[in-house]
């Protein structure tokens, strides 16, 4: 694509403005959505879990930028959440921000993409196929937005290119509200740096032809790879190092981790 024409949601957070840049970098057209719009730096602002709003971010910036050639879904939220308690108010809003917020704007972008014969990429995470303790809302919401970015290509394959980017941990605002809360997981997955990730994100936007499920490193595409398609032994090795890290004190600070320490005898 020449110039191609780009909106990034969530384009004010860590990936979305590193990923917006390295877009310039290349030539294309960026614009963003986000909570806070930025007009200097052609940020629209919108609360993407509202239909209606999402929908008039994405017409503005369109608008902006005179057509869409790709959409990247990147704007998502993180946190701890215990699979055996109820969701509360925050689980639902990662669930509500991360695939419905997704869902929303790809929607209202879809004839857009149509017309350009353009492409949809997500920002999809390890998590979407590797279940860890204490990450149910988030894994949920990967896992359901992975999903979607399925049916989307079943259904607009032949005009719409779908491509997902699965990172394992970064260092982000998601990471750190998770290590704060006493529930890092350092040492049960890997951590890749930023920089690798947003290689990826702009390689499934200019591509010719992107990966359909692409991980960041070698090893993370090993792991996804397992994770896909040997899950059982997956889950034993998930097992073993998080019953090393508990009995290691690695979750003594957390309240929520209470229950998880006790059942590894700690």
């Amino acid at each position: 694509m020449s110039a191609p024409r780009i909106l990034v949601t969530g384009a004010a957070g860590a990936f979305g403005t590193a990923v917006s840049a390295a877009l310039r970098e290349r030539g294309a057209e960026v614009a963003g959505l986000d909570l806070a719009g930025d007009a200097g730096a052609r940020i629209v602002g919108c609360d993407i879990t509202d239909p209606e709003a999402a929908a008039g971010g994405v017409a503005g910036a369109v608008e902006m930028l005179g057509g869409l050639d790709v959409l990247v879904n990147n704007a998502g939220l993180g946190g701890p959440a215990s699979a055996g308690e109820a969701p509360g108010e925050r689980a639902r809003q990662i669930i509500e921000v991360n695939l419905f917020g997704a869902w929303n704007v790809t929607a209202a972008a879809i004839d857009s993409l149509v017309a350009s014969r353009g492409r949809a990429v997500f920002v999809g995470s390890r998590m979407a196929f590797l279940g860890l303790p204490l990450g149910a809302a988030y894994a949920v919401s990967k896992r359901g937005l992975t999903a979607y970015a399925d049916c989307l290509r079943a259904e607009y394959g032949t005009h719409v290119t779908v491509a997902c980017v699965h990172p394992a941990m970064v260092r982000t605002p998601i990471h750190d509200a998770t290590a704060q809360a006493g529930l890092s997981l350092e040492g049960v997955s890997s951590e890749e740096p930023i920089e690798g990730v947003v290689d990826r994100l702009v390689a499934a936007c200019l591509d010719p032809s992107p990966r359909r499920d692409a991980a960041v490193t070698r090893a993370g595409a090993l792991q996804l790879l397992a994770a896909r398609h040997l899950p059982s032994l997956v889950d034993r090795v998930v097992a073993r190092q998080v019953r090393k890290r508990a009995r290691a004190g690695a979750f003594d600070s957390a309240p929520m981790a209470a229950g998880l320490r006790e059942r590894h005898g700690r």
